[in-house]
């Protein structure tokens, strides 16, 4: 492609198309903590008998309208499963590649499958409810895991490309994020029923959107412009 300086005034120059799809799933990776974590929240407020320190929001899915959080888990995995996406046009723009984007997709898979299969109901929530092991809870838990694995490996993997781009920083941010994870979802979820474990559940859902959120802004800033062009020209008119 000629140097758009080259072109004197050509009104023709090209849009592009690519940098600006990948832009734009990078900026729903921005979106999904938000969504996710606002939905959430809503409706933890507007259910009777839900304790934000007693309760994970899983739980949300489960009685009168658990169908909106169902929804929200699972839009919530396809918005990561687009944002991994965009992980993966922006890294291969750089010339190099990594598995980090695979093992995102992988974790929204893992999102997907815990929205479709409810967790097991524990004493008191839903309201009347007793706690009780039932295969879609097991499911739900083994779907989490594996979401939660992907995720810390996405971030240990990201970390070791970012590396290579002498980011040292990013790289550092990218494996405490992996291991605060990791750490938060493997002693939390056997003390889920605990206020200690839904806290270290939180701090690893909050940890993963944070880290999926700042990549994406991240890897954002190293696609041009798509009018960088048509820019370029206007400049030297």
């Amino acid at each position: 492609m000629k140097n758009p300086m080259e072109r004197g005034h050509d009104a023709t120059a090209e849009f592009d198309t690519h940098a600006a799809v990948t832009r734009s799933m990078l900026g729903w990776g921005v979106l999904a903590g938000p969504i996710y974590l606002g939905v959430g929240l809503l409706l933890a407020a507007t259910r009777t008998g839900f304790n934000l320190g007693e309760h994970p929001l899983s739980l949300l899915m489960l009685g009168d309208g658990g169908w909106v959080q169902r929804v929200n888990l699972l839009l919530s995995g396809l918005i990561c499963g687009v944002a991994a996406v965009g992980f993966l046009r922006a890294m291969k723009r750089t010339g190099t590649s990594s598995r980090a984007p695979l093992l995102l997709f992988a974790s929204a898979i893992g999102l997907v499958g815990s929205g479709i299969f409810p967790p097991d109901p524990v004493d008191g929530f839903p309201p009347g409810a007793e706690s009780e092991t039932t295969a879609s809870g097991i499911l739900h838990l083994a779907f989490g895991a594996f979401q939660f694995a992907c995720l810390a490996a996405a971030c240990f993997v990201a970390a070791r490309w970012v590396a290579r781009r002498v980011a040292t920083g990013w790289s550092r941010y990218s494996q405490a994020s992996g291991a605060v994870i990791l750490i938060g979802f493997v002693v939390g979820a056997p003390l889920s029923q605990s206020p200690v474990g839904v806290f270290l559940l939180w701090i690893a859902v909050v940890a993963g959107y944070a880290w999926i959120a700042a990549t994406s802004v991240y890897l954002w800033r190293t696609v041009p412009h798509p009018d960088a062009d048509r820019r370029a020209i206007r400049s030297a008119a």
